[in-house]
């Protein structure tokens, strides 16, 4: 597939335990029943293992520029110092390598680059794992020269154990031994002289491509409170945040410290799941979204860093130990992508407004990582839908569309498994969903109003086309599309929020007869796909079959004899249904299948936000298309159950995955596809 043309001078290598092992095929269609999960060797998940090269330098370079990728993840250090960490997960057949800027960090003398090389071995949505590639490659070019060869010593990291998964099997916990922990192995002058070396990988079936965009950058937060309690601290960050945990900490060896981490507090009179047993314990650690947030340090003799790996979304850290362990400067490495919101112009005196924003921003922030995550918890993966609203949120917060080409592209590698395209990309975690995939013709329009980044629209239409093609399969006679039986027709989730929508969704096979979302989706698409061949000067739309009129503009009008009630001015849910929903509606508005004569505004108003949070920006831009960008800012700051004002009555310092922390049965209390009001403010702003 795509392919950088970068020539690489070194070779991929990897740990001697992993050298004999065939990549494993986990690429597949979420309902192929022929599809049999292999096997992966236990010894080998959750594997950390420390790479290092040592060379000298006859003086200082003025300019030297590190090509690396690892898989799954590598963090990097030269000299000792923290330099980045990634690269931005990616399928093996366009795996993602970064280019380092590393001038200041190399001295005359010797030098080292240390690799710290994480391979997960879990499938699901957080990384593209469980298949045995694991290793790292890297350049190093200074001043011309390449100063790299093959010869890598290795290590494995003995301090990171664990005892289970947590959310939907996408982390470790993390119980952390110091006295295994070797300190010095990032600094020049250690001596590797026990380690092995790395082997050199000649059919490594890695096609690397150049990351599209940045990677995260790591910012230091201090707690705002710190409260003593009988066995340890409690900390407050003040606010939620993505990250890891660090302290320093004195004792000896041996001696534990139990670190629980949690978005909510647990008042005294409160009942704590049955799995907690400290007595006086105040953070709820076993989380709404189904993460049991609980890691353990054990200390080595002296003075101690606690330096955990994988990254966590949480508010609270408790910290339990029984012996007398001394614990200091506590912060979290808040981790995200980079976001410079300060020229973002949207200012109000309204303080419901701007604790809405500061809510929405909070969660956009903590969600786009090296994608754009749905949560940074349970799941941690990129859903193609969520895109629609988080990539939007994020360039009106600070410009930046290099996140969203790369989710684009990603997304469009995904056709490889289904030409129809899947809901989660990257990932080793098959998922997906009909609604999803019809929305990206519509994502590739906004990126290029963005941007006018004609090259990518040329690039990625062929994906979108595919979508067209492969949705074109399920119409009926008349056009409709039904029976779409082989991705999940989802229309919104959780499913109690679907207003009641009246058709039979499991996730296969959907009821008989012609629902109505999935064909305003439908057309949705086909209008973008009409509006980017003509940016593109394709072939235009075809004209149906015995009319003038063309193929959309045929279906546009069939849509409205299909779905549209004029006797009450408001679209049905589906051929074989009276009952309007707002989901029927919403999305028709969304997409201008409307006609003039509707009653869809004072619908919408009388039902109010009774959608999940991700459908609500189908119902804002809905009223905005419709003429009626005031009654979308009323639907913003409305106070019912319904509303961002929910979610602030609950404590909420990101926004929400649903209204409330108990309209759904795992809650994530940070979800991006909550911010539909920082586009929908911005286009108020300007009407």
């Amino acid at each position: 597939m795509n392919n950088s043309n970068k020539e690489w001078k070194n070779l991929w290598v990897c740990s001697p335990q992993f050298q004999a092992l065939k990549p494993l095929e986990l690429l597949h269609r979420e309902w192929d029943s022929s599809f049999q999960l292999p096997k992966h060797r236990k010894d080998l998940k959750n594997s950390h293992t420390m790479f290092r090269k040592t060379f000298n330098l006859s003086k200082k370079a003025k300019k030297a520029v590190l090509h690396i990728s690892g898989d799954d993840h590598y963090i990097l250090y030269v000299n000792g110092f923290y330099i980045t960490q990634g690269p931005a997960n990616s399928y093996a057949f366009c795996y993602y390598y970064n280019q380092v800027d590393i001038t200041d960090y190399l001295q005359k003398g010797e030098n080292v680059i240390a690799v710290h090389v994480y391979y997960q071995g879990l499938v699901n949505r957080a990384y593209n794992s469980g298949d045995y590639r694991q290793g790292m490659i890297a350049d190093l070019w200074a001043d011309g020269v390449q100063l790299l060869d093959n010869r890598w010593k290795c290590k494995a990291m003995e301090e990171y154990g664990y005892s289970r998964t947590l959310g939907y099997d996408t982390q470790f916990d993390e119980i952390i031994d110091n006295r295994k922990k070797l300190s010095a192995w990032k600094l020049a002058g250690f001596d590797d002289s026990d380690w092995v070396m790395a082997v050199i990988c000649r059919e490594d079936d890695h096609v690397f491509i150049p990351q599209p965009c940045d990677n995260v950058v790591v910012e230091e937060k201090n707690p705002v409170l710190i409260k003593k309690l009988s066995n340890g601290y409690l900390l407050d960050f003040g606010e939620e945040l993505t990250g890891t945990f660090y302290m320093k900490s004195i004792g000896h060896a041996g001696d534990e410290v139990i670190i629980r981490y949690g978005e909510e507090l647990i008042s005294p009179d409160a009942e704590a799941p049955a799995s907690i047993t400290v007595a006086d314990v105040m953070v709820r650690c076993e989380m709404r979204c189904n993460c049991y947030y609980e890691d353990r340090l054990v200390l080595a003799d002296g003075s101690n860093e606690l330096e955990t790996f994988e990254y966590k979304c949480f508010r609270y850290v408790q910290l339990i130990t029984e012996t007398k362990v001394s614990m200091k400067d506590f912060k979290v490495l808040f981790r995200h992508y980079p976001f410079d919101d300060s020229k973002c112009s949207f200012h109000t005196e309204d303080p419901l407004i701007r604790q809405i924003w500061g809510i929405c921003r909070n969660a956009v922030r903590n969600c786009c990582q090296e994608g754009f995550l749905d949560c940074p918890s349970r799941e941690k993966g990129q859903y193609l839908g969520d895109l629609t609203v988080t990539a939007h949120a994020l360039y009106c917060l600070t410009g930046d569309t290099k996140l969203f080409k790369k989710a684009l592209m990603d997304f469009s590698h995904s056709t490889v498994i289904c030409k129809g395209m899947m809901a989660v990309a990257p990932g080793s975690f098959m998922q997906e969903i009909a609604d999803y995939s019809l929305l990206y013709p519509y994502q590739l329009l906004m990126y290029y109003h963005f941007t006018k980044d004609i090259e990518l629209l040329e690039k990625l239409y062929p994906a979108a086309e595919g979508i067209e093609r492969y949705f074109g399969q399920f119409k009926n006679e008349h056009g409709l599309l039904e029976q779409v039986n082989t991705k999940w027709n989802l229309v919104d989730w959780p499913d109690n929020l679907r207003d009641n929508y009246d058709f039979f969704l499991p996730q296969a096979p959907v009821g008989e007869g012609c629902h109505n979302v999935i064909n305003a989706l439908y057309i949705g698409m086909k209008q973008c796909m009409d509006e980017l061949r003509k940016i593109l000067r394709l072939p235009g739309n075809s004209i149906a079959p015995g009319s003038e009129t063309s193929e959309t503009e045929r279906l546009k009008q069939l849509f409205a004899e299909s779905f549209f009630d004029e006797k009450t001015g408001l679209f049905v849910d589906s051929t074989v249904s009276k009952h309007s929903s707002l989901h029927a509606n919403a999305f028709a508005a969304f997409f201008n299948l409307a006609p003039e004569e509707n009653k869809i505004e004072e619908f919408i108003m009388e039902r109010g936000l009774c959608c999940g949070v991700y459908v609500s920006y189908f119902v804002l831009y809905g009223l905005i298309r419709l003429g009626y960008p005031q009654a979308a800012y009323e639907l913003i700051i409305n106070k019912s159950g319904h509303s961002w004002y929910q979610m602030l009555s609950e404590g909420a310092t990101t926004a929400y995955e649903a209204w409330g922390k108990e309209q759904k049965w795992n809650t994530s209390l940070c979800h991006a596809w909550a911010s539909a009001p920082i586009p929908v403010l911005m286009e108020f702003k300007d009407s």
